[in-house]
């Protein structure tokens, strides 16, 4: 599933086009008339956790400010630019968190201030499931045959053609429409209103602490890839309870997904792919063997983990028991 620096990138994709007039549209979904966009002005572009909100207005409509504009002119007005919440110098793996003025911008940029931005208009919400994905000004093609042997192109869910010539395509996501972003900055891993407090209080619960990561309410844009790896990367068992670790292990823990998921952004901006440590690995960097489990809560949804027994050791449960190897 595309995770919060994925969808991040994606937004980057579409934000250009914002300002612009469908031309044409076309699509397989089912969900909405693809038909209602056309004429429409692409008005903003946000990204909250792992879902991309796009704001359409009529083409003839007053426009007020971006979410983007909104920010910048509350930074000049206030002569500095909000900091990140708490700790996040310090390189957390071997990864280095990156501090380019570039990163730094998008951050700040549309995902923030949601509220600023309902004026005129809809809005439609992506989420993209496990292999949805934006392309600009291309075609996805097929890079090999299906089950019948045929070589068939990915169908697009959606394809917004603009007037200036350029065009985006969307594959494998629901689309909705809404009246306005559903957002929680104080959630968002790579959100500068991220809050640090929030989410140490969450991993402290009593829950496997594999659960609670993925809990989009205090965790969102973090998804599996991003669990897998700052566990290793914290030296923390998969099914260890939160409640049982101390408060520098849980910040150590809330500093790597922080870092790594800006870290991953970063590496997306360059366009380069990730090199993950321990995900769908059969041994980790130390040359130990990995063990795999499909690992969630009870009547929940349920993913596959990658931990290393050495680096990550079983940590005995509040009653004394160690946990669990698998669920």
């Amino acid at each position: 599933m595309p995770e919060g620096p994925s969808v991040r990138k994606f937004q980057l994709l579409t934000s250009p086009f914002v300002g612009q007039v469908v031309a044409k549209v076309g699509g397989s979904s089912r969900k909405i008339n693809v038909n209602d966009l056309n004429a429409l002005r692409l008005h903003d572009s946000q990204v909250h956790g792992k879902n991309l909100y796009l704001a359409f207005v009529a083409a003839d409509s007053p426009l007020g400010p971006t979410a983007e504009e909104t920010v910048l002119q509350g930074e000049a007005a206030s002569g500095a630019s909000s900091p990140a919440q708490g700790g996040q110098e310090q390189v957390c793996g071997p990864q280095a968190r990156p501090q380019e003025e570039e990163l730094q911008g998008l951050l700040r940029s549309r995902s923030e201030a949601p509220d600023a931005a309902e004026g005129p208009g809809s809005w439609l919400r992506f989420h993209f499931g496990l292999f949805g994905s934006i392309r600009a000004n291309e075609f996805s093609r097929a890079n090999k045959a299906n089950k019948r042997g045929d070589w068939k192109d990915p169908i697009p869910r959606l394809v917004l053609h603009f007037e200036s010539g350029g065009f985006l395509v969307f594959y494998n996501c629901r689309i909705h429409w809404c009246s306005s972003p559903r957002a929680d900055p104080a959630s968002d891993i790579l959100s500068v209103e991220f809050h640090r407090g929030r989410a140490l209080d969450a991993l402290r619960t009593p829950d496997p602490i594999c659960h609670t990561l993925l809990n989009q309410k205090y965790f969102s844009g973090l998804g599996n890839i991003i669990k897998n790896e700052i566990l290793y990367l914290a030296k923390i068992h998969p099914l260890t309870q939160g409640s049982v670790l101390a408060l520098p292990d849980l910040e150590r823990l809330l500093d790597c997904a922080v870092q790594f998921s800006a870290a991953w952004l970063h590496i997306k901006l360059r366009g380069k792919g990730l090199h993950p440590q321990i995900y769908q690995k059969e041994h980790c960097p130390l040359g130990h063997a990995v063990m795999k489990g499909t690992l969630g809560a009870s009547g929940g949804f349920k993913r596959l983990t990658w931990w290393c027994p050495q680096c990550q050791p079983v940590v005995p449960s509040g009653d004394g028991d160690p946990a669990p190897a698998t669920e």
